[in-house]
């Protein structure tokens, strides 16, 4: 059987329910591929007239913003001693050096480092749960995270949809220039903001902890 034909007959639920429960996970605090799910299951959708890039795309932000708001809970009731925890577990992603540079950019950008962190990848990981760590009023916590989400799975899912979709339709016309031409556009507008989020990180890694921007707040 072509892939093609073989990929057509995969469930659009199953696509769904995958991309949705992977990014809620990976939003939570475990590290998944998360960006990598729904890139792919984006340029599925392009070639798989049974799935709707609408549905998708609201199922990628459900899992972002329910899984974000998780990992606040799990992160305000346990604390750092759940961050020492995860760093004996997982030292390639919750080392010191990793909740240190994620922690400073809490302090130091507070609600954006929640939006912004969507796009960098430790940041998608931590943010639920460092939020909660340092006791980031949730209300401000969910505006970031609600906005972040839809903005980071909603935005990837139409820019990498309708990059396969023209690049279907500009292979058939022209070649594989057509396909690198359509790819290097499509992706600009999701660059900018990569780019400017891991500027932001940058920034963040070099600044004082001085700089603070929010004070863990007591029970």
């Amino acid at each position: 059987m072509h892939i093609q034909e073989w990929l057509e007959t995969v469930p659009a639920i199953s696509v769904y329910a995958l991309v949705g429960v992977v990014i809620g996970l990976e939003s939570l605090g475990i590290p998944l591929p998360g960006e990598i799910v729904l890139v792919s299951a984006a340029l599925l959708a392009s070639g798989h007239d049974g799935i709707n890039p609408w549905i998708l795309g609201a199922c990628a932000s459900a899992g972002a913003i329910i899984g974000d708001s998780i990992g606040y809970a799990i992160g305000r009731k346990g604390g750092r001693p759940l961050l020492a925890r995860l760093g004996r577990k997982f030292p390639k992603h919750f080392g010191e050096s990793q909740i240190a540079l994620a922690e400073r950019s809490f302090q130091k950008w507070g609600m954006w480092a929640v939006f912004f962190g969507r796009f960098v990848a430790l940041l998608r990981i931590f943010a639920g749960p460092l939020a909660g760590v340092l006791h980031m009023p949730y209300w401000k916590f969910l505006i970031a995270n609600v906005f972040g989400g839809i903005v980071w799975a909603g935005g990837t899912t139409a820019v990498i949809y309708s990059v396969g979709i023209v690049a279907e339709a500009w292979l058939k016309r022209f070649s594989y220039l057509g396909l690198v031409a359509a790819v290097l556009i499509g992706v600009t507008s999701m660059l900018v903001l990569k780019n400017r989020a891991k500027k932001m990180a940058a920034r963040t890694s070099s600044a004082p902890a001085s700089d603070a921007g929010i004070v863990p707040a007591a029970d």
